[in-house]
């Protein structure tokens, strides 16, 4: 790529970015009540998003094959153990993830 060519394509992702991030705010304004269906997609999306991580974290796991999904499954134990307790996606997430990692950069080596 030429300079000229990196300097446009570092340009259109930020505005891309900037578009995505301040465009809500000019099509909904606080003077108006926000829609019905995007307040649905408010409440319905963290949980779509959620469901589509653990299947796209799971998809290549095997039973029968190398540590036959133990790390998987306890990760999975402590996610669900976290968010029953906590209520917070994102702790629960990084619990699972750093559960994860240890288990298979320490313990099932």
């Amino acid at each position: 790529m030429t300079i000229t060519q990196k300097i446009l394509t570092i340009s259109i992702c930020i505005a891309g970015t900037m578009l995505t991030r301040f465009l809500p705010f000019f099509v909904f304004s606080s003077k108006k009540p926000t829609p019905q269906y995007i307040q649905y997609l408010g409440k319905a999306l963290p949980c779509a998003i959620f469901g589509m991580l653990v299947v796209y974290c799971l998809k290549n796991v095997t039973i029968l094959e190398g540590t036959h999904s133990i790390p998987e499954a306890i990760a999975i134990i402590a996610v669900i153990l976290v968010h029953i307790l906590k209520r917070q996606m994102l702790l629960s997430i990084a619990v699972g993830t750093i559960c994860y990692m240890i288990l298979v950069q320490c313990v099932f080596i």
